[in-house]
């Protein structure tokens, strides 16, 4: 698992869709408003179901949008993606 980095910036923009590399090494997308709020949640095991039994997590890409409707259809076309192409969105290959 990579490090985890508090620091990934993060904007004041309204809407992310962001990326968690899982204890695991898997990968987990996901939309908020709040990301620092929603990786707690996840590392709490009160995040997605996906991620309750893959703790801790790191936060490894963040992606700030200005609408709902821009986060929403990124945060679906990265997860269509192959694990390969997510491991280059955020740096890991």
């Amino acid at each position: 698992m990579s490090d985890p980095d508090s620091r990934v910036p993060v904007s004041d923009a309204d809407h992310y869709v962001y990326l968690l590399e899982c204890d695991d090494g898997s990968l987990y997308t996901g939309y908020t408003t709040d990301v620092e709020r929603r990786v707690a949640e996840h590392d709490a095991g009160e995040g997605a179901k996906y991620t309750r039994g893959r703790t801790p997590v790191a936060l490894v890409h963040v992606e700030p949008f200005d609408s709902k409707s821009a986060a929403m259809s990124r945060e679906y076309e990265i997860k269509q993606f192959s694990r390969a192409e997510k491991e280059r969105l955020v740096g890991l290959d």
